[in-house]
């Protein structure tokens, strides 16, 4: 059989919802790559400017431009794989054209490497092997979980070993026994705040869309999870595709939203298959498409595959990219609750929060708080990685001792180590370390010492590593994916990772001291997202935890 001509595959995708991706994504799957035709055969069909269009394709990391490109190898040369071998295999892969890429996701299960379509995982170019399907998360605490319930049970990723273990039951009893508001009612009250790093509160967001003027409304499932460090999204997408999917179909029928995507990173390629299997026979059975299980209720729902960005996490640009535009952050107000997809209310949560969706509306709100410790309510699945003997993804109660985690849940450092520090929230939320390693898993315990919980990602670092080369290779990544937009985060990453990599040998300690917080205030005051507010959490806690380091290495660079 032929290959589909350029003018087929564009009018194949133009009249789909959000075509851009797709389209792009289907001359990369035919060519290998994104051709100059190609280009203006998508320009010409979709009506885009031509440089407009040629700047937000080669925005994107993964969109091959030379021949063959897509299926040479991608190395993650990210901040965890970088403690583990990661560069070397980059290096030993050169001679076959490889690429680096920041994190992958994968940082429980090194090194991975992606090959067209398929991710292969090792240490050193002869052991790379393809690995799939993500290692089941443990619970060794026993402790009652939301989301992780049943997903150490193969057959849940199946729509009948979802249903016999509890799936649909939510949606059901939404249908048949709730009205919409019933439902926001209920996640409101459980106190579910979004899971993905902000921690708005979900059910004050569906109630402000459900409220909003404007159709069709739509539900937008943020899975471009790059945030190093954090890879428990992956882990649920692939054993449990249909909490997802159910926890949308919850959202549209709350909100009256009939339209919904799933954004999804591009460095997971095969969950999109998963992903897009589960919706077929989710829509076969009736639990999505028109008149859902007789309800009356319709919601359509779509997968889209990124291209590798760091900032199409944040809402705005993640709502861009979705519309075919570059995605760069948009200024807010408005927000998305009012003008999102398509300038249309919209919901955007990430996979975790909708997962937890089901069984909080089947089980009701008071149980998902009773989860928590003390007075915290809920659970959040933390991504363990570094230097401990278990890493993975645990679902803890909020409120955990971060010290139990580390050292019961995860066995503790690895053998003659101790710990030197974690970050929160993958990077974005900067080192912690000393006193400050005894805290509890909640962003009560964690804000006041300058830091945030955000999506879970914990990195560890033992007492064999140096804490500035650990920031400088963190500031490296934030400018490497800054989007350019504004000149604070541009320049201010940019100079920074200068100045932890022996730049400006002439400045004073008391001067690159002054020079580096002053640079940090004003990335935090004015740019126009949270990569530029984020970013100097890590060169503020590294000169809080590490003075004698820091100390040493501007004594070493003058």
């Amino acid at each position: 059989m032929s290959s589909p001509t350029d003018k087929e595959l564009t009018e194949r995708w133009k009249n789909e919802p959000a075509p851009l991706l797709p389209l792009l994504h289907a001359f990369h799957n035919r060519d290998g790559y994104i051709s100059d035709d190609a280009i203006r055969a998508v320009s010409e069909g979709l009506k885009i400017p031509l440089a407009e269009l040629y700047g937000t394709v080669t925005f994107y990391h993964h969109f091959a431009r030379d021949p063959q490109g897509k299926e040479k190898p991608r190395v993650c040369t990210g901040n965890v794989c970088c403690l583990n071998g990661g560069n070397e295999l980059y290096e030993s892969l050169k001679p076959e054209g490889a690429t680096e890429m920041p994190c992958a996701g994968r940082c429980d299960d090194m090194v991975p490497v992606i090959k067209g379509d398929k991710v292969y995982v090792g240490k050193t170019k002869e052991t790379l092997e393809h690995r799939a399907t993500p290692v089941p998360a443990p619970n060794p605490g026993g402790t009652t979980e939301c989301v992780f319930a049943h997903i150490r049970d193969d057959a849940r990723a199946t729509l009948d070993g979802y249903r016999a273990t509890g799936g649909y039951t939510a949606l059901t009893k939404a249908l048949g026994e709730m009205k919409p508001e019933d439902v926001v009612q209920t996640v409101t009250d459980s106190k579910l705040a979004g899971r993905g790093g902000a921690g708005f509160p979900t059910g004050i967001k569906w109630k402000a869309v459900a409220e909003a003027p404007g159709d069709p409304k739509a539900i937008v499932c943020n899975a471009d999870e790059g945030e190093p460090g954090c890879f428990k999204d992956r882990t649920l997408m692939d054993r449990d595709p249909f909490a997802i999917i159910e926890g949308m179909t919850l959202a549209s029928f709350a909100t009256g939203a009939p339209l919904g995507f799933i954004y999804l990173r591009y460095e997971y390629p095969e969950t999109e298959a998963i992903l897009e299997n589960a919706i077929q026979d989710a829509r076969a059975n009736n639990l999505l498409g028109e008149n859902i299980l007789g309800s009356g209720h319709t919601f359509h729902l779509y997968v889209r595959r990124g291209a590798g960005a760091y900032i199409c996490g944040e809402e705005g640009s993640l709502l861009n990219s979705l519309e075919g535009k570059h995605p760069f952050p948009r200024n807010k107000p408005p927000f998305p609750v009012t003008h999102g997809f398509n300038d249309k209310p919209t919901v955007v949560n990430n996979v975790e929060t909708l997962a937890s969706v089901p069984p909080i509306v089947a089980n009701g709100a008071e149980w998902y708080q009773g989860l928590g410790m003390g007075e915290h309510a809920g659970t959040k699945v933390i991504s363990l990685s570094g230097d401990v003997q278990r890493p993975g993804n645990y679902e803890i109660p909020i409120g955990l001792p971060l010290q139990t985690l580390l050292n019961e849940w995860a066995e503790g450092p690895k053998e003659g180590r101790t710990f030197q520090a974690v970050t929160m929230a993958g990077l974005s939320g900067g080192f912690l370390a000393g006193d400050d390693l005894h805290i509890t898993l909640d962003d009560a315990c964690i804000k006041p010492r300058g830091s945030f919980l955000g999506a879970g990602g914990i990195i560890v670092f033992d007492d064999s590593r140096d804490m500035v080369k650990a920031a400088h290779d963190a500031m490296a990544f934030y400018a490497h994916e800054s989007c350019g937009k504004c000149f604070p985060c541009r320049i201010g990453t940019q100079r920074m990772t200068e100045r932890l990599n022996g730049a400006a040998p002439e400045l004073t300690k008391e001067e690159w001291l002054a020079e580096m917080q002053d640079i940090g205030s004003t990335m935090k005051s004015t740019s126009a997202c949270g990569l530029g507010m984020a970013a100097p959490f890590v060169t503020e806690s590294l000169m809080k935890y590490f003075p004698e380091q820091v100390e040493s290495y501007v004594g070493d660079k003058a």
